[in-house]
């Protein structure tokens, strides 16, 4: 998978203010607007996959057009035909078919849609999952999180049940639980990083483990730079360090393998709405130069901070 190829230097910066490249035009519907935009996904090309949650699609966006984004899944408004998502979470391109993997959040389903532009429909992959976050590893296994089950599961495509990998045992803060697991990372070891979103914390799953580690927050809902608040969607650098969205924090932050506490990469400024600042984020991804998309969902926009 593209995005676990990514050689990010350890004294990497961001620039601090982003530039908009995708959506930025107010809440909307139209083709240059997003709605509650969520997960990420970044094409080899850089171009940006986005589940456009409440518009109920995924848009692409090419690299360099910052104007329009194209529907590429859904649009149909909300429900639960083949041709409509609804309340869309997350996204992935599976590159072996060209296609798109999402979890249909609201329809509790996980579905495929080529990618091909004349596509009218997608097929359920799996059904009867309150899905949230997904990720492919290289043997093209799907982990799926189930924040009801408060788990994670591995699925060979096709297969309903999958396998579990991280959780099962209830709601709670224990080292073998999760309190609504949301979005994932897996490493090339089969290693599962998971965003432990009302714990507050990042969770890593060493493959076959019975109970995971802290990597990131664990002390406690707030704003120190050792905690995190409710973080979302994240991503893990060749060198194992994490990064991750802390949304209520509205700040983007990056922990290194052992550390006691992260630093801010972007945003950090407060809510709002300018170049250096973030409302509520939600998704972040990398591209192949390192530089790094996030998914800035009450701005109805994707931020691109430029690697220094």
């Amino acid at each position: 998978m593209f995005s676990l190829l990514v050689n990010i230097p350890a004294d990497a910066k961001w620039s601090q203010n982003g530039v908009t490249i995708a959506g930025g035009n107010g809440v909307g519907g139209a083709t240059n607007q997003l709605n509650y935009p969520f997960g990420l996904f970044l094409d080899d090309d850089q171009t940006v996959v986005i589940a456009d949650m409440w518009n109920h699609r995924i848009m692409q966006w090419k690299n360099g057009d910052t104007m329009n984004g194209q529907v590429f899944a859904g649009g149909n408004g909300a429900g639960k035909g083949l041709n409509q998502l609804y309340c869309p979470t997350d996204v992935l391109i599976d590159k072996e078919t060209d296609s798109l993997i999402i979890c249909d959040w609201a329809n509790s389903r996980v579905v495929r849609w080529s990618r091909r532009m004349d596509t009218k429909q997608g097929e359920i992959l799996i059904d009867n999952i309150n899905c949230y976050g997904l990720a492919m590893d290289e043997q093209r296994y799907l982990y799926v999180a189930d924040y009801v089950k408060q788990e994670v599961r591995r699925h060979k495509l096709g297969e309903n049940i999958g396998t579990l990998v991280a959780g099962g045992n209830g709601q709670g803060r224990g080292l073998h639980q999760f309190n609504w697991p949301t979005y994932l990372f897996v490493d090339r070891q089969q290693n599962v990083y998971v965003s432990d979103n009302y714990n507050n914390r990042v969770m890593k799953w060493n493959k076959d483990a019975k109970e995971g580690i802290v990597i990131a927050g664990g002390q406690g809902q707030g704003n120190a730079l050792t905690q995190l608040s409710c973080p979302l969607e994240l991503f893990v650098d060749t060198l194992g360090r994490l990064y991750v969205v802390d949304q209520e924090n509205h700040r983007v932050m990056r922990w290194a393998q052992g550390a006691t506490q992260g630093t801010v990469i972007a945003g950090g400024n407060g809510a709002g709405a300018g170049a250096n600042e973030f409302n509520y984020p939600t998704g972040l991804s990398f591209d192949r130069h390192g530089n790094l998309y996030v998914a800035d969902r009450n701005n109805a926009r994707v931020q691109r901070f430029s690697i220094e």
